[in-house]
């Protein structure tokens, strides 16, 4: 696994249970993100770190959360571990462009920013985004890319609306699956949605007290790792996939993928197991 360069916003916390999580820390600014796609700003070491638990073998699920009050408040449009902004700069926190004007800013939003966000539902392992408070702009697109959403009475999706902005990287596209089109245009109308009406639209998997968030993460953690990995690995990408085609093609995907995780060492230690009546010991291959 390649070392990883770590900074002291952003934690990277694996513990023997099998679980990695991943810190906003800057708990202060509600863990505004440093930067934008810098190669050490907060998207991209997201990125990084998912990445280095996705070739670790001892990892089996990614949780991402925030310190404190906040899940990821968007980027910090005043200041930067990366440098100190002015007004008038963009909202990301990069300097205006200046010689390529909006061409530039195009390009920099669809290769640089909407790449980084997207990578994130790439990742092969289960991720999960414990959304602790507020996870406005760049911090919901990041909610949003991971596979599963818990929340609580303190959850709050904000989008870009505050700094006039439309819904951007990828956004539109999950909210419009996860919700459907009447309540995505809604909220783009209004670019505020609280807990519980995020749970009653399926942005959240599941809403619970505040208080015993972490514990029901756990729990989910726990449940997904008695499972063979390489079948939520293989399920991921399928219905992933299924989201974009047809009934047909994604039985071609099934039926191409399924010998897969059949002729495993994990599938033969799973009827081991159910035959002598045991907990299995999978090890992802």
């Amino acid at each position: 696994m390649q070392q990883l360069e770590l900074v002291p916003y952003l934690l990277y916390e694996k513990e023997d249970s099998g679980i990695l999580w991943i810190k906003f820390n800057r708990p202060e600014k509600l863990n505004a993100a440093v930067g934008g796609p810098e190669r050490n700003g907060t998207l991209a070491k997201v990125g990084e770190y998912m990445r280095a638990g996705d070739d670790d073998p001892d990892v089996k699920v990614m949780v991402l959360t925030g310190l404190g009050r906040g899940f990821c408040a968007g980027v910090d449009i005043r200041s930067s571990a990366l440098g100190d902004f002015e007004p008038g700069d963009n909202f990301l926190g990069n300097a205006p462009y200046e010689a390529g004007g909006l061409d530039a800013a195009r390009q920099h939003f669809y290769h640089g920013i909407t790449k980084l966000v997207k990578e994130i539902s790439f990742i092969r392992k289960p991720t999960i985004a414990m959304v602790n408070g507020v996870a406005a702009g760049l911090g919901m697109d990041m909610a949003l890319q991971c596979d599963i959403r818990y929340g609580s009475e303190k959850t709050r999706f904000l989008s870009y609306h505050l700094v006039g902005q439309i819904i951007e990287h990828g956004g539109a596209y999950v909210l419009t699956r996860l919700a459907g089109l009447g309540r995505a245009l809604e909220f783009s109308f209004t670019g505020d949605l609280d807990g519980e009406t995020a749970a009653e639209w399926g942005v959240l998997n599941k809403i619970v007290p505040s208080e015993d968030l972490e514990a029901e993460v756990r729990a989910l953690c726990d449940r997904i790792m008695r499972n063979p990995p390489l079948v939520s690995w293989i399920n991921k990408r399928v219905i992933r996939a299924a989201m974009d085609t047809t009934l047909e093609h994604t039985a071609v995907l099934t039926s191409n993928a399924s010998p897969i995780p059949g002729a495993s060492e994990d599938a033969a230690e799973a009827r081991a197991a159910l035959g002598e009546r045991r907990a299995p010991v999978f090890k992802g291959r």
